[in-house]
């Protein structure tokens, strides 16, 4: 039996409009042992309710009582009915994961939908998107065969590319994925470095397998390697090739010229998809040569069976410093106020 909606416990007299605006919720829970999963360790998703709503969240035994406005009050019980019902189901819910509920549910406030949360399902985990942009990008996988990701560091782009193609051969949807990008800046002078191919492209492309190691069992991802399931194409050499059958992601797209982005999408073949991600603000082409990326965002737009998804600084997950830090170059380059 899941938590109920929880009842308003009418305060004192206020003086002031914003105190009569206050609200005290007590929420109570049957199952004790599914309340402490959903609170977090410590209570650090209480905490974290605190932070982001301004309130203040207290549990007492298997009740949790909430104050502070009304709005702020009534999202964050059901941000924990939520918690509840998946903890009471047996799923385990990191920070951020947590976040990720608060997130979709202030999204629900300003633009209701009924398609919730997206998830991604993977043998070795299911991730489920923390944002509702997030969300947007993983339903955009599912109805689209080519994806633009487009936004700053941290905001999960490549990574949810990455788990999504991982599920597709999992699946049997794609017999193979196809791992591409710009290997050095602009130049790719892969000639310069030691080593086999897969040895000269290696650090480029840690971030994808760092990606596939979380979604993937490390073992399989390796096997996959060597028998080619899994390929790594540096973008220098994708030329003539026709990428059938296939999930094929090209990484840190803003670094690659206007010919070849449209090289590189001229190659998808039957059966396949494509996610191409990158961010605007990190080009490093040399000064005066066009991002591929920013000209195939706008040249594509609206065309049938491509979407493009937009991230922005409050889509960034890996940890707050990291979205002060967009924030703080996004007002130095007047993006923001």
């Amino acid at each position: 039996m899941t938590g109920s909606r929880g009842q308003s416990v009418p305060g004192a007299s206020r003086a002031s409009k914003t105190q009569a605006a206050d609200a005290r919720l007590v929420i109570p829970f049957e199952d004790n042992r599914a309340l402490t999963r959903a609170l977090g360790e410590f209570d650090a998703h209480l905490a974290m309710l605190e932070d982001r709503l301004g309130i203040e969240a207290h549990p007492h035994g298997n009740v949790v009582i909430l104050k502070g406005a009304d709005s702020a009050c009534k999202l964050a019980r059901d941000v924990l009915e939520t918690a509840y019902k998946r903890a009471q189901g047996g799923e385990t819910m990191s920070p951020g994961d947590f976040e990720g509920l608060i997130r979709h549910a202030r999204q629900e406030i300003v633009a209701p939908s009924s398609e919730g949360q997206a998830q991604i399902s993977t043998r070795r985990r299911v991730v489920k998107a923390r944002t509702p942009a997030q969300s947007a990008y993983i339903r955009a996988l599912d109805k689209t065969d080519l994806v633009f990701g487009v936004g700053p560091a941290g905001t999960g782009k490549t990574y949810l590319a990455v788990a999504y193609a991982a599920q597709c051969l999992e699946r049997g949807i794609v017999e193979r994925i196809i791992l591409s990008r710009p290997a050095v800046e602009a130049g790719e002078r892969l000639g310069f470095l030691p080593g086999d191919m897969r040895e000269k492209v290696d650090p480029y492309l840690r971030p994808l397998y760092d990606a596939l190691d979380d979604v993937l069992p490390p073992d399989k991802v390796e096997k996959d390697l060597e028998t080619g399931v899994i390929e790594i194409a540096p973008l220098a050499f994708m030329r003539g090739r026709t990428l059938s059958n296939a999930f094929v992601i090209l990484d840190e797209a803003q670094n690659t010229t206007p010919m070849q982005m449209k090289m590189f999408l001229t190659r998808l073949g039957e059966n396949s998809k494509m996610v191409i991600t990158g961010d605007p603000s990190q080009i490093d082409l040399p000064p005066g040569v066009k991002s591929g990326l920013d000209e195939a965002v706008k040249l594509l737009d609206g065309v049938l069976g491509i979407e493009a998804v937009h991230f922005t600084q409050s889509d960034v997950v890996r940890r707050d410093l990291v979205a002060r830090i967009v924030a703080a170059y996004d007002r130095a380059s007047g993006k923001t106020p």
